[in-house]
């Protein structure tokens, strides 16, 4: 109970401050710009060119999503209240990870009205869009676990941005400059590719592997985050 407590206080934290509207809005415009493309381009009832494009969307809006959730609390200092309180880490953690998923899902939820529009006048796969979605949600709950570690390091805002858009950065890169390497150290960093796991997603393809590379993600994210948050009892 005590995380939905916290999860949802964060969600309407977000929605009592401009933040979520303004990355809201930017988020639904730039998605129509490449939902409208891939209607124009491809001349197919399709969604899989917007949804490979909505998570490059995500490698921008998830650090102005999570760069507040700790950050904040170490500034104003009202972490050390939190700390001292009976909630167990874990739990503020995973409460403050569950209010920034409940943002970005809400986000997602405002995209549905894409393929709706593709129901209504053609016959699109529902496999892809549906699996793609699926997919989205995975990137995006991993993506969030490490802004919300990024978050933990750090009580200025923009520095936790900064710290997570480049993690972000190396784990989009992470096949390409795999592709330097070779043997195990190309293996391990094709693997440790957020977008490679992306790709069958956006195929329809569900695949077990990929689903346990984003939860293994987010988990070893938010353990990182817990033992931040831990260990700042002691500082």
């Amino acid at each position: 109970m005590t995380v939905l407590t916290i999860a949802g206080k964060e969600l309407r934290t977000y929605f009592a401050s401009p933040l979520a509207y303004v990355v809201t809005a930017g988020f639904l415009v730039v998605t129509g710009i490449f939902f409208a493309l891939s209607v124009i381009l491809t001349n197919q009832a399709s969604l899989r060119f917007a949804l490979d494009n909505f998570r490059v969307i995500f490698l921008f809006i998830t650090p102005l999503i999570t760069m507040r959730l700790l950050a904040e609390e170490q500034a104003t200092g009202t972490i050390e209240l939190v700390l001292t309180s009976p909630v167990r880490d874990w739990e503020l953690v995973l409460g403050k990870f569950l209010g920034a998923l409940a943002l970005l899902g809400v986000m997602l939820g405002l995209t549905l009205y894409y393929p709706f529009l593709l129901f209504i006048y053609g016959r699109p796969d529902p496999g892809p869009i549906i699996s793609g979605y699926l997919g989205l949600i995975l990137l995006g709950a991993g993506f969030i676990a490490i802004g919300l570690f990024t978050s933990a390091l750090t009580k200025n805002q923009i520095i936790a941005a900064v710290l997570a858009f480049a993690l972000l950065l190396v784990f989009w890169l992470a096949a390409p400059i795999g592709d330097v390497f070779q043997g195990v150290v190309r293996d391990v960093l094709r693997y440790l590719s957020a977008i490679d796991h992306y790709t069958d997603f956006s195929r329809g393809v569900i695949d077990t592997k990929d689903i346990v590379y984003y939860l293994s993600l987010t988990a070893a994210a938010l353990f990182a985050t817990v033992q931040v948050v831990g260990a700042r009892r002691w500082i």
